[in-house]
């Protein structure tokens, strides 16, 4: 996964909840340990803001996002769980996913470069379906 040297935007509350699964049981059991390095230097360099604050068009926890894959044009929509809820097979997708630390934080018409064993790929967040804070459903 590639992505800009940009800082993302995250909830307080996402951003403590997330540091503290980065040091539990079930983090230390996933490899290849490059993800959870990834999602650690995205936490430390985060601009931290309160969920009210939140601007509406980033991509946060339990976000409802569309994704357009450049490459071939097509669009799918996921939303960003945490572990314990995700099921690909309803489009529920772990932060702790590659391409689930790579949209986390970033906002509507950024453009990610992700890898895959083909090769890269560049998905552009096209569009935030749900956003919690947005919505005023502000978690803790």
């Amino acid at each position: 996964m590639i992505m800009s040297d940009r800082k993302i935007i995250i909830s307080t509350s996402d951003h403590r909840r997330l540091n503290d699964l980065l040091g539990n049981a079930f983090a230390a059991a996933i490899e290849p340990r490059s993800y959870l390095t990834a999602l650690r230097a995205e936490l430390q360099r985060a601009e931290v803001v309160r969920s009210e604050e939140m601007p509406a068009d980033v991509v946060t926890m339990n976000s409802k996002v569309r994704l357009f894959h450049l490459h071939d044009n097509e669009s799918d929509d996921y939303t960003l769980v945490y572990p314990e809820l995700a099921d690909i097979s309803s489009n529920k997708l772990s932060v702790l996913a590659p391409i689930g630390t790579a949209i986390l934080g970033y906002r509507i018409g950024d453009v990610i470069t992700w890898q895959v064993p083909a090769g890269a790929r560049e998905l552009m967040i096209e569009e935030l379906l749900y956003q919690p804070e947005r919505e005023g459903a502000l978690h803790l």
